[in-house]
């Protein structure tokens, strides 16, 4: 997990998923802040007096020996949520969003 000193007001990310799967876990990670969609690829979520605005690309899939991966660059980016507020909202966020093997 990503230390939240570092959840500045725009940052870059690359998920492991595809946009369907994105789409699919978006409004769990968003929990009770209100998720709005403004196009195919952008989102918006309300925090507080604030929000986040979300954009996202597929990007080509990831080849290692016959595996392949799917990936996904998102942008994020917060307007008018104090630091404490991002950090809190990006550590549940990222709780959520968190997908593991097994």
């Amino acid at each position: 997990m990503q230390d939240p000193a570092t959840y500045t007001d725009a940052f870059e990310r690359e998920h492991g998923c595809t946009v369907d799967e994105w789409l699919m876990w978006l409004p769990g990670a968003a929990g009770d802040s209100p998720l709005s969609f403004d196009g195919a690829a952008t989102a918006r979520v309300r925090i507080g007096d604030g929000s986040l605005q979300l954009h996202w690309q597929a990007l080509p899939q990831r080849q290692i020996a016959q595996v392949r991966l799917p990936r996904l660059r998102v942008s994020y980016r917060f307007d008018g949520v104090s630091e404490d507020a991002r950090a809190r909202f990006m550590q549940r966020f990222d709780l959520y969003m968190q997908r593991g093997g097994g």
